[in-house]
């Protein structure tokens, strides 16, 4: 193991990155005037600050070190996530992002509203703003913390949570989704180098061949496909679990969804959530593969989160270590701006204008402050209790797993079939996610069945879906506004739009570019 020390150089180098990139938002964002401007940074965001902002806040300080870690100790069949979440991506911006933009709703809950009742709405709102807490926040701020501990062990686990937590809240306080969107383009694009940067050197380390790099894979670790049977990532798993666990992220999670809703148009949505899918695809060669090698370089490390850190103190040179010492912090700090500002967009939009209709955008704009100081107190006092629960941070995944699926179901269901009648989403929600509350306590914490949880999620999809089927069966036909749900007149006459486009603008063929260059990778990995 190298030694994980921290010269005045690269904390120099970090610290300035630090600065600048608070300083440039709070810059861009200094005229925020109105809740909107706060919450959707005014609808004017282009397509390439979309697709990267949407990177970044997937790009989680957990998932950069994570999937080097997975790499690590499983090889490759961590990358099932991101491959998967780019088909979903794209699918996601042909298909479903149009009725989002054109409803010129400001939340996903508000959707909901639009689509079924206000009852799912205000459920809908709860759920996301407690996970976007308890799950998201205090989880990225948990694993950032005991990250960062590696590197300056003399700081204590609530100092670095402190410190996380007022470097991702305070400038998104006073500047709102512009200045999360941008500084995360900036993030995103560091995260990016540095990761290309440590590929290329390992790579070259082990001897530059491909051999090199399947011989310091683990057995079956150059595969995407693994065992029905293995306990991290079945086969049978891709299509249960990971498909609808990406569904449920990219097309209905708010936090996530609230950076397209900012667009500036439909078609600016659409190729920031087409960039986005296609820079999922190199995250196999730039975090996870790295890892990966790292196990001929150091075959014997405790944990295997540590490779990350290892590849960087060993092979780049001081300076350039204070960058992928900014990029570690880059990515909790794109985390945290983008749950806190999507929290309180759900809180001010569902919660508050909803009951007090008369405030001005002033008091609004007020209240949205204090709302993102507020729940960035709370993820900041729940994190360090994380600790306490035996190896929960591992099951954050399976815990979105199992109560998440009702959330897909309603969504998917009502954006694609008219049947389902209005009062359909509120009891599939209200029973579905206590349901799988309590089969994340009893399969996952007590372990009274063992079951993998990409197996668990497909049975929660199922109930989900049984309890939706019953209930549209079971009721009239509702009467919905034409435009509503998917048809064959959305296709038709999004296709006449389309063939105004010259091909590098329309959708469809960049699209299916993404999908068959996505496709064309994961064969050479099967």
């Amino acid at each position: 193991m190298p030694d994980f020390e921290i010269g005045a150089i690269d904390l120099t180098v970090a610290g300035i990155y630090i600065v600048a990139v608070i300083g440039l938002g709070l810059w861009i964002s200094r005229a925020q005037k109105d809740s909107e401007g706060f919450l959707l940074g005014g609808r004017s965001a282009m397509w390439p600050i979309v697709g990267l902002s949407l990177m970044s806040a997937n790009l989680s300080g957990t998932s950069y070190v994570g999937l080097a870690g997975s790499g690590y100790s499983d090889g490759i069949a961590v990358w099932n996530y991101e491959w998967m979440g780019t088909l979903v991506l794209v699918f996601f911006a042909i298909f479903i992002l149009p009725f989002y933009l054109r409803s010129k709703v400001n939340t996903m809950p508000q959707f909901l509203e639009h689509r079924y009742d206000s009852k799912a709405r205000s459920l809908f709102g709860g759920f996301s703003v407690f996970t976007a807490i308890f799950i998201d926040s205090a989880g990225a701020l948990f694993a950032g913390a005991m990250t960062l501990q590696l590197l300056f062990p003399e700081f204590s686990l609530w100092m670095l949570i402190s410190g996380i937590a007022l470097l991702g809240g305070l400038y998104v306080i006073f500047g709102g989704l512009k200045a999360v969107m941008v500084t995360d383009t900036v993030q995103g694009i560091l995260l990016l180098i540095v990761g290309t940067v440590i590929f290329v050197m390992v790579f070259i380390e082990i001897g530059g061949t491909w051999q090199a790099v399947n011989d310091a894979a683990p057995e079956g670790g150059m595969s995407v496909i693994k065992p029905a049977d293995d306990d991290f990532m079945p086969w049978p798993g891709i299509f249960t679990g990971v498909l609808w666990l990406g569904f449920y992220y990219w097309t209905t999670n708010h936090v996530v969804v609230q950076k397209v809703l900012a667009a500036k148009s439909l078609d600016h949505g659409r190729w920031g959530a087409l960039m986005a899918g296609a820079l999922q695809v190199p995250f196999l060669f730039i975090l996870v593969l790295p890892g990966l090698m790292g196990r001929a370089l150091f075959p014997d490390l405790e944990e295997s989160d540590h490779i990350w850190p290892a590849l960087v103190f060993e092979f780049l040179p001081t300076g350039l270590r204070g960058l992928a010492l900014a990029a570690l912090i880059a990515a909790l700090m794109s985390t945290m701006d983008s749950v806190l500002n999507g929290s309180a967009s759900i809180a001010v939009n569902d919660f508050v204008k909803r009951r007090y209709k008369d405030l001005s955008e002033a008091r609004l704009l007020l209240i949205s402050r204090v709302l993102v100081g507020v729940f960035m107190i709370i993820a900041a006092l729940w994190a360090p209790m994380i600790q306490n629960f035996d190896g929960i941070v591992a099951y954050f995944q399976s815990f979105l797993g199992y109560i998440t699926m009702p959330v897909v179901v309603v969504f998917l269901g009502g954006l694609f079939w008219a049947r389902p009648p209005r009062h359909a989403a509120f009891p599939t929600l209200a029973i579905g996610i206590p349901v799988g509350l309590a089969s994340f306590a009893l399969i996952e914490v007590m372990e009274v069945i063992d079951l993998q949880f990409l197996y668990g999620t497909g049975l929660m999809l199922l109930l989900s879906l049984g309890i939706f089927l019953f209930i549209t069966f079971t009721s009239d036909p509702p009467e919905l506004e034409e435009d509503m749900v998917f048809s064959r007149k959305t296709w038709d006459d999004e296709s006449r739009e389309m063939a105004e486009k010259p091909w590098y603008q329309n959708t469809r063929y960049l699209g299916l570019a993404v999908v068959l260059a996505t496709l064309a990778t994961i064969a050479f990995f099967v």
